[in-house]
């Protein structure tokens, strides 16, 4: 067996002749180059600059494996930089774990590698080290990663949803729901397909805009569970209410359909480059005229406030009445990140 062959077989993970050339030849030609250096097994990190060291880490079993504006290579750097850079973190290096289903096409493996490695340059990181394991056919979904993040905060810097007060204001960087909605037409699932593209990116630029403002008390990114889930983590966590007003909530039309057709809420589904931050009121105008100037960051809103109480999470409609979002249980899109 050799690389030129059209699959991966069990032989490219036994640690053998066959491995070292997957190794170089996909791994080590897209991902080389900086700190990373596949003879050593642990890889010694320059110095960082000053500031507390952040880590983080994260799996990804997406299917299918690309989809428009995206594949799970590039949502592997994403989702990991982008919850370092969400705790306020500059994002500077990764680790990556590939764990490669035997009969997963070479070509296919070769285009998500080179894809990583893109996003990995475009936000700023270097893959330090990494790790790869074949499995048997049947035994996974093509491909899984997992990758760790270390990053740099500088000290003092403070966020956390226990700073978080009543009267405090919840700002989204961007639409709701794209990527979920994305993934499934991909998946060309129910007879329908579409153009949408995944809003898989690097919320770098937006949560760095933020750093300075004394008013910011918490940032994350609504990845699975999407806005919903993010509103209850929060209100679960500080004891207090969140109201969201829905006629605010930025969602692409084409999500929106979706939704209405198959019955799913937006609110509830994955972003994958998109900020909730929850500021105080008079530092909220401020934060999302910065986000508005950002590249990206036209559909920034303001989208709701903290109450001191009242029910856990409820959305004032576009009809004038309120309903309660109910804390997801169920997942109507499995495998999206």
């Amino acid at each position: 067996m050799a690389l030129d062959e059209a699959r991966i077989g069990l032989a490219h993970g036994n640690g053998g002749r066959y491995m070292r050339e997957l190794i170089q030849e996909v791994f080590a030609r897209h991902l080389g180059g900086g700190v990373l250096d596949t003879n050593l097994d642990a890889c010694p990190l320059p110095a960082l600059p000053e500031g507390e060291v952040v880590f983080t880490t994260d799996g990804f079993t997406v299917q299918p494996l690309e989809f428009p504006g995206g594949d799970i290579g590039s949502l592997a750097v994403h989702g990991t930089t982008n919850d370092l850079a969400v705790a306020g973190a500059k994002p500077l290096y990764l680790s990556l774990n590939v764990f490669i289903e035997e009969g997963l096409e070479v070509e296919v493996l070769d285009r998500i590698v080179s894809s990583l490695a893109r996003a990995a340059r475009e936000a700023g990181v270097q893959v330090a080290a990494g790790d790869t394991k074949v499995v048997r056919r049947g035994e996974g979904g093509g491909l899984y990663l997992a990758t760790t993040g270390i990053g740099v905060r500088r000290h003092g810097l403070r966020l956390g949803m226990e700073l978080i007060q009543p009267g405090d204001q919840l700002l989204v960087s961007g639409s709701v729901g794209d990527h979920g909605i994305c993934v499934m037409l991909a998946r060309e699932q129910f007879g329908l397909s579409g153009e949408l593209l995944s809003d898989a990116a690097s919320v770098f630029p937006f949560t760095s805009a933020l750093l300075d403002y004394p008013g910011l008390r918490f940032m994350r990114d609504p990845t699975r569970g999407g806005l919903a889930t993010v509103a209850h983590e929060i209100a679960r966590a500080s004891g207090l209410s969140v109201r969201l007003d829905e006629t605010r909530i930025p969602v692409r039309d084409t999500v929106r359909s979706v939704c209405e057709m198959l019955g799913y809420d937006p609110f509830y589904l994955a972003c994958e480059g998109r900020v909730v931050a929850v500021l105080a009121p008079e530092a909220a105008q401020r934060a999302l005229a910065a986000w508005q100037a950002l590249p990206g960051g036209d559909d920034a809103a303001i989208i709701g406030q903290v109450d001191a109480e009242g029910r856990p999470v409820v959305i004032e409609t576009e009809l004038g009445g309120r309903r309660m979002l109910e804390e997801l249980e169920d997942d109507p899109l499995p495998r999206i990140c």
